[in-house]
Formats: C-alpha cells, structure tokens, sequence
C-alpha cells in the first residue's frame, strides 16, 4: 500500500540559511478550518521554528491563514501547534539540538495519503561565506547548462 505524498509547501529560506543534517517527519495537531485552510494551500514555514518543551514538541510561527467560509471557527494564524511525534524521537532530537548551533526548522508541509505531515530537518546555521559559496555553485552550474544548452542547437 502506497501512500501518495503531495507537496503543499516548502521552506525555501530553511535550504539558504542552514545545512540540512537529518529530516524527520512529524504530524500536525490542527483544527477543522486549518485543514481546509492547508488544503487550499494557504500556509507559510518562512520564519518558523520548532521547539522542545516538558517533552513536547511544538512548531511555531507556523502561518496558516484563516478560512473563508469558517471564520467564526478560526484560531489565530500563528498560534503554536503541537507535533505528533513518538517519544523516542523527541528525546533524541532534543539531545542533539543541545549542541552548539543545532536546531530544528520545519521544511515542508505534506499530504501522506489524507494525513498532513510536516518535515523537520535537524540543522545547522550557514555562515555569510557558506552562503556565497552555495550561490556560487549554483551559478556555475547554471552557466555550464545554459553552455551545454547553446551547444546542442
């Protein structure tokens, strides 16, 4: 049995700003509204993070706007949502955001069959010279394909 995975969102300022170590994947304690509204792709991880508390694990600055047709029903877009995740898992990446410069930042928002999961990846922060040597990189590779391109014709 396959479960289909269809993106709704992705983080794009998490891939810029941080090395990617690990990716869990985690479920999202949402009300009925923040459903449809997710469903409609109304949802943003920009500036989000996660964070451990007495075992728990929470996301926050998650936006999710609030849907049309259940405003009466709507929380606030950023309130804090709790993830679902097993203890095992929490305890091991609560050990490791310990370490200097480790923390743990959503980078997609996911259907899984009808679930919706979001992913966690477990980073560490890029230095201004990483950030231009990955710029670079990519405009290298850039400037190679649109050569190869022009070739071919």
């Amino acid at each position: 049995m396959s479960d289909t995975v269809k993106t709704i969102a992705k983080n794009k300022k998490a891939y810029h700003d941080y090395f990617i170590i690990d990716t869990y994947e985690a479920g999202i304690s949402l009300m009925g509204s923040e459903v449809k509204s997710i469903r409609n792709g109304r949802v943003n991880l920009k500036d989000s993070w996660c964070s451990i508390v007495k075992g728990e694990i929470f996301v926050n600055g998650m936006h999710v706007s609030v849907y049309e047709q259940g405003a009466m029903w709507c929380k606030d877009p950023l309130r804090v949502r709790k993830l679902l995740m097993h203890k095992k898992e929490i305890n091991k990446l609560f050990g490791q955001t310990q370490q200097q410069g480790y923390s743990l930042i959503p980078l997609s928002v996911y259907f899984k069959g009808s679930n919706i999961k979001l992913e966690i990846g477990l980073c560490k922060g890029k230095k201004i010279y990483d950030k231009r040597e990955d710029m670079a990189r990519k405009s290298a590779k850039r400037s190679i394909e649109r050569a190869l391109k022009e070739q071919q014709y």
